[in-house]
């Protein structure tokens, strides 16, 4: 089954620790203005009503349907952990530590079918219209999920389970480094992992199997993503295990663990990477050069698949929330570049460059007066930056997360393959901040004139910022608190970079040209994404179109477009969602006139949590309505 709530990569992304306290806004909330916890009630939130009272039988009260619901979300959501106890470490939930599952094989597919079709039926049970207010939305979104999961099990996802952007194996390897969600604090933590680590083998020799049914099949990965493989996996095939990343929970071993546990975990330890997690990587590794490397394909369009162009306009479907066609998308996305072009060559102007916009994009690659030469400066300017925007937010915003948030450097192991910045949820009770990863792979890709976008887009008020006050709130069922939408939580975060300026940034001419070129890439992504899987168009005319379009480093647009290739889709929810948010603010705006206020509507869309762009409209139409 293709529920992608239960995916390891809704977890890398999506999860976090859960936590038993009701958090507050901050801890001097002004007055008037909800909480957290107010913000979202059972049965009702602040722009619709409340729920129907229970009905009665006699003398005796039915149940009320509102607390069957929310008993049903909880079920739910904690059988769920059972299928990917991957989700709750994420969550904080100890006893799911040295849990694995073996993701890719028919079973685990047969049990998460069975899964969805049991909780589809008893949510559909429930009548709709005895619900009001954020119960009916919660009940919308988890019958949008399972419907939507139990269709895409038609496409064969399970045949091509590894490439290069993401992976079971890195996946595994950022898990086991100790600077993940696994825990190593104590010795029953370096246990857990032992045992989780048993599992690995399995699912490397489950994906391996998958492979050589797709190369029957005909369903294999694009060559040139699959060669950016073997280097991944290289860099674990180590003749030291001291050298292992998985080493490195030894290396930072607590003060606070004796001797005798210290040399006994240290062998156990060595023993795990030498005979256990060494063979498995040289195994697959081995496998993709020799066997898989021949079979897979040189056109890296999913049209050139079996039922591919089926498989892509589901993605277009599941990715953004809408029924955008691949057509429809690819001419927006052609026309917001040629507008975005516009507003480049009017900054560029403003700047005193006369010359074509390519010269100019040429003379800012040049300039090394834009770049840092030195790691360490760049991630300060981050830090810096999240300084300055934190009091600039109250302008826009009245409500805030507790949760912080700091900058770190991508691991070196995975730099190479990896985009340019991304965002790692936040702890709700305050044990692991959120973390706004850089790439400093190649400090030429990082220009000093991106980051206040770049800040905006992945911290605060974008990411970090909407996914903590999500799952802040404590009211909110399990599957919404820690689950979501790309095209909500990627569109918010572009809407977060349009906001910039109503903020007080970009002031600096060339901060604003940052924020154009970051759209440009958003926009570029329409066209290339659905350029290479509806429209046959080659790896290298989507370098081409991005390079013509943009001051990106040639390093960043191969990687994008590698990116855009081995997620098909994915890429196309941010201007999607991004236009369904800025519309509907200007809905909001043109119908409310002096009464919009703009601190309020981004409390409603926040405070409601991801959800599918119909279902936020409807939102954004009731809070209208209700003014």
């Amino acid at each position: 089954m293709k529920t992608k709530l239960l995916t390891l990569a809704i977890s890398l992304s999506l999860v976090a620790c859960a936590t038993t306290t009701e958090p507050e806004l901050t801890p001097e909330t002004p007055s008037g203005i909800p909480t957290l916890k107010d913000a979202f009630h059972t049965g009702s939130d602040m722009s619709a009503g409340t729920a129907p009272a229970a009905s009665e039988s006699g003398s005796k009260a039915a149940p009320d349907a509102s607390v069957v619901l929310n008993q049903l979300f909880q079920g739910y959501f904690m059988e769920g952990l059972e299928l990917n106890p991957i989700s709750g470490t994420f969550l904080g939930m100890r006893q799911y530590n040295s849990r694995w599952v073996n993701s890719l094989n028919q079973e685990y597919r047969d049990k998460t079918h069975d899964y969805a079709v049991k909780w589809l039926d008893r949510l559909t049970a429930i009548d709709r219209d005895s619900l009001a207010g954020q119960d009916r939305i919660s009940y919308d979104i988890l019958r949008y999920q399972l419907k939507q999961g139990l269709e895409g099990e038609q496409f064969p996802d399970h045949l091509v389970p590894i490439h290069q952007f993401f992976n079971l194996a890195s996946f595994i390897a950022t898990l086991g480094s100790g600077q993940s969600a696994q825990p190593f604090a104590n010795v029953e933590d370096y246990h857990n992992w032992l045992k989780r680590t048993e599992g690995v083998p399995v699912v490397f020799d489950q994906a391996i199997e998958n492979m050589r049914d797709g190369i029957q099949q005909g369903v294999v990965q694009p060559r040139v993503l699959m060669e950016k493989v073997l280097p991944q996996l290289s860099a674990h095939m180590v003749d030291s295990p001291t050298d292992s990343i998985f080493w490195q929970p030894i290396a930072n071993l607590p003060e606070d663990i004796g001797e005798q546990d210290r040399e006994a975990l240290s062998k156990a330890y060595r023993d795990m990477i030498e005979n256990r997690l060494v063979p498995a990587y040289r195994k697959l590794h081995d496998f993709i050069r020799d066997e898989y490397l021949p079979a897979a394909r040189d056109d890296v369009g999913m049209w050139a698949m079996p039922g591919g162009a089926d498989w892509y306009n589901f993605r277009i479907k599941t990715q953004t929330t809408t029924d955008l066609t691949a057509d429809e998308i690819h001419a927006f996305g052609l026309s917001e570049v040629a507008r975005i072009r516009s507003e480049m060559e009017d900054v560029a102007r403003q700047v005193g460059f006369d010359g074509p916009l390519l010269e100019f994009f040429a003379w800012l690659k040049a300039n090394d007066d834009l770049y840092f030469t030195d790691e360490e400066a760049l991630l300060q300017g981050y830090r810096d930056l999240q300084h300055k925007v934190n009091e600039r937010l109250p302008k826009l915003f009245d409500i805030e997360p507790k949760a912080d948030y700091e900058v770190r450097a991508v691991e070196a192991f995975r730099a190479a393959s990896s985009a340019g910045a991304s965002y790692q949820r936040a702890a709700p009770d305050g044990s692991r901040p959120g973390i706004f990863y850089v790439n400093t792979h190649n400090l030429r890709a990082q220009p000093k004139y991106g980051m206040e976008t770049l800040s905006l887009h992945e911290a605060s008020p974008g990411h970090h910022f909407q996914i903590s006050i999500q799952q802040e709130i404590e009211n909110m069922p399990m599957f919404r608190r820690f689950g979501g939408f790309t095209a909500f939580a990627e569109g918010w975060a572009l809407y977060a970079e349009s906001i910039g300026r109503e903020m007080g940034m970009f002031e600096d001419p060339y901060q604003y040209f940052g924020r154009l070129s970051d759209e440009m890439l958003r926009a570029m992504r329409l066209v290339v994404d659905t350029g290479m899987h509806a429209k046959g168009w080659t790896r290298e005319q989507a370098i081409a179109f991005m390079m013509e379009n943009s001051d990106m480093a040639e390093s960043d647009v191969v990687a994008e477009v590698e990116r855009y290739i081995a997620i098909a889709g994915q890429a196309l929810a941010y201007k999607v969602g991004q236009r369904v948010i800025s519309q509907l603010r200007h809905d909001a705006e043109q119908a409310l006139g002096d009464d919009f206020d703009i601190r309020a509507f981004h409390r409603l869309v926040l405070t409601g949590g991801s959800m599918p762009m119909d279902v936020l409209g409807r939102r954004v139409g009731d809070w209208i309505a209700s003014q």
